[in-house]
């Protein structure tokens, strides 16, 4: 396994996913041990007295896709022989045998090969591919009566087998992580030298979910989406329309899962504007608090033709923003709605960026390299720096009211920044606090307090700074150049939306002899375009007068 930051590898106990999974179990019971069932405590119990063996086969196995497995095919070096895991683990009743075998389930669990072994007399002169072979297996054990299981069995000596308790894994992980979408595998222990992470402060004043019915109702949110998924693949538009109506009777009262209700209703939203459902679209839409719900309704006003509904809600947008996108997209919908209503839009001016031509030699390196070499010749310094730098003096700025306790923003020890920071809560959760932090910046000597947070948090893991690509050097010269009003200027920003304001940062720093000597280059090559995120920190430099240029490379042999 690759360290933090691609350095060397860090070699695993054999058993890590086990050092993991009792990690997690600890956490969650520190942090919600009274939100806990009965069944829930008595589960864990039940896997602690497995024996090191029987815990690890069950981990390997609710790790895996499944349900179903072969035992014969199992086989984990670090366990042994399974024969006795196996049988303790259905024992104890955290394994089932199966007692019937779907086509479908025969097709995940054999080959096509192994396929043709098992069933000879289905399959004889077919040539066809797996899919083929199962659809003339179901035909054949339809016609005969055949056992499917029996036929498995009787081959591989055992039936497959399924670990239990799936739900109640999903609980524990759900509580360790804070979201559906991480499990065991994304699971790294600091103390492995993977990674270190900052002390915050791990309480239950501060956890997600508060209570039991939060938790509930995140896990059947989860439900319904994995039920959206389902009718998606399967091109059902009528269920769809149907789950889009029982999600208006739905009442979002908890503020840990609101979010993800949200996010359920512009998917299933969205899909029903393009099954022409516009009003039961638009409803939807409106009951989310979540971009692009604004953006999309206002389209959607628009594909109804009302225009007067589509200028409220953009300005609505431009009046109250949630984020950089979606004032952008109010942006390019009001002049087209306003037009089709009638009215004259305000005219929007022109983007006109510093331009810098640069005829290069071709060269094997990166387009950014060559330009700055050339534009090192007329600046003390030139360096390659995208976004790591103006993200990593932020996240030195702002680093112990990132990792303050806030309600809902730590789950687990190895986060390396709280759940909020990219959804539009930051900023929100943390106002006063933030609003302070940015008036004693304006005061301070920057240089000196950013270097003193760079020596105190070096290596601790944090998304906003990457040590390897933010030398302590860079940090020095480049606070000593830029005016600490500039940084000021572009960290109100990010605040505004940490999430989006993250990127489209200029590729080059130049800098000068002098503070206030700098510049920010973005460079493009041949048949390269700025994309939004760069054009918007652009305009947002001349507005803020911070000197940012677009170097234009050419190639001499072209």
């Amino acid at each position: 396994m690759a360290g933090p930051a691609g350095g060397e590898a860090v070699a695993l106990p054999p058993r890590y996913y086990r050092d993991n999974f009792l990690a997690l179990c600890r956490t969650v019971e520190a942090q919600y041990g009274d939100l806990l069932t009965a069944d829930e405590r008595d589960w864990l119990a039940g896997f602690r007295a497995l024996t090191v063996q029987a815990q690890c086969l069950y981990l390997r196995l609710v790790s895996r896709v499944g349900p179903w497995f072969r035992p014969r095919r199992l086989d984990y070096a670090e366990i042994g022989s399974l024969s006795a895991p196996l049988a303790e683990l259905r024992a104890a009743g955290y394994l089932v045998a199966a007692e019937v075998l779907a086509v479908e389930e025969l097709g995940r669990l054999y080959t096509r090969a192994e396929l043709g072994g098992l069933f000879p007399r289905a399959l004889r002169g077919l040539r066809g591919d797996k899919r083929a072979a199962l659809a003339a297996i179901a035909q054949w054990s339809e016609a005969e009566g055949a056992d499917l299981l029996a036929v498995a069995r009787g081959a591989d000596g055992e039936a497959p087998v399924a670990a239990t308790g799936l739900d109640r894994m999903e609980c524990l992980q759900l509580l360790f992580f804070g979201n559906r979408r991480q499990s065991l595998t994304d699971f790294i222990l600091s103390d492995l030298g993977v990674a270190t992470y900052h002390p915050y402060r791990l309480d239950r004043a501060h956890r997600l979910f508060p209570d039991r019915p939060s938790v509930e109702d995140y896990l059947a949110c989860g439900r319904l989406a994995d039920h959206y998924a389902v009718l998606r693949e399967a091109g059902d538009d009528a269920g769809i329309v149907a789950l889009a109506r029982s999600l208006l009777d739905i009442s979002v009262n908890h503020c840990a899962s609101e979010r993800r209700w949200w996010r359920l209703f512009n998917r299933v939203a969205r899909q029903l504007e393009r099954c022409g459902e516009l009003d039961t679209a638009l409803s939807l839409y409106r009951r989310s608090a979540l971009h692009p719900a604004r953006e999309r309704a206002a389209r959607v006003l628009e594909a109804q033709q009302d225009w007067r509904g589509a200028i409220a809600l953009c300005r609505e947008i431009l009046d109250t923003p949630w984020g950089e996108e979606e004032r952008e997209a109010a942006r390019r919908i009001l002049p087209r709605v306003q037009r089709r209503a009638g009215d004259t839009p305000a005219r929007r001016p022109r983007d006109s960026f510093a331009r810098l031509d640069l005829s290069l030699e071709r060269a094997a390196e990166r387009v950014e390299l060559a330009a700055a070499r050339a534009l090192a010749a007329d600046w003390a310094a030139v360096y390659y720096v995208e976004n790591t730098l103006v993200n990593g003096l932020f996240g030195l700025a702002f680093w112990e009211e990132m990792f303050s306790p806030v309600a809902g923003a730590f789950h687990n020890p190895y986060q390396a920044v709280p759940a909020d920071m990219y959804d539009g809560g930051f900023y929100r959760n943390r106002r006063s606090m933030l609003d302070r932090r940015l008036e004693r910046l304006a005061e301070a000597d920057l240089a000196a307090e950013l270097g003193a947070a760079y020596r105190r948090y070096q290596g601790l893991q944090c998304h906003w700074v990457h040590w390897r690509a933010l030398p302590l050097a860079l940090v020095e010269a480049a606070l000593a150049r830029i005016p600490a009003s500039h940084l000021l200027a572009m960290w109100r920003r990010m605040l505004f939306d940490p999430g989006e304001c993250r990127r489209g940062f200029p590729d080059l720093l130049a800098l000068g002899e002098r503070p206030g000597e700098y510049c920010m280059i973005e460079v493009k090559g041949p048949g390269d375009a700025l994309q939004e995120s760069q054009k918007r920190w652009l305009r947002f430099f001349g507005e803020q007068d911070i000197p940012a240029a677009v170097a234009w490379v050419r190639w001499r042999d072209d």
